[in-house]
C-alpha cells in the first residue's frame, strides 16, 4: 500500500476516533465548559470531521483501486491538513471562546478546495 494512502487511513482512523470522542464530550459535558452557543458549534464542527473522515476513507480505496493520481492525492492531503485546521478553530471557539484569527475560514476554505480537486481528479482519470 502507497505511504501516501496509509498516511490518508491512519489520519481518517484517527479523525474519526476523536470526533467520536468529541462528540460524547459534547453530549455529556455540563453546559459551564462550553463558551456561549458553544455547544451546537461543536456538534456541527465534529459531524464536518466525520463527514470529511469518511471521505477520506473513500479517496483511500479510489487511490487503491486506480493508483495514486496526484489530483486525487493532492485532494486527499488537503482534506485532511482541512479538517485539522476546521476542527481545531472551531472546537477552539466553542469551549474556550478563543478565535484563533482564520485557522477555521482558512481550513474550511481548503476543504471546498480539496472537493474541487477531486472532481477535477476523477474526471481526469
Amino acid at each position: 500500500m502507497p505511504t501516501v494512502v496509509r498516511f490518508l487511513l491512519c489520519f481518517a482512523a484517527l479523525a474519526a476516533f476523536s470526533g467520536v470522542m468529541g462528540g460524547a464530550l459534547t453530549a455529556h459535558l455540563p453546559d459551564r465548559f462550553f463558551a456561549e452557543g458553544g455547544r451546537e458549534m461543536a456538534r456541527q464542527a465534529i459531524q464536518m470531521q466525520m463527514w470529511h473522515a469518511l471521505a477520506i476513507i473513500g479517496i483511500s480505496v479510489l487511490m487503491i483501486q486506480q493508483g495514486c493520481r496526484v489530483l486525487v492525492s493532492v485532494s486527499g492531503c488537503l482534506m485532511a491538513v482541512g479538517t485539522v485546521l476546521f476542527s481545531t478553530g472551531v472546537a477552539l471557539t466553542a469551549f474556550w471562546g478563543i478565535h484563533p484569527g482564520p485557522v477555521a475560514p482558512t481550513g474550511g476554505s481548503m476543504l471546498m478546495l480539496a472537493w474541487l480537486l477531486l472532481a477535477v481528479g476523477v474526471m481526469r482519470s
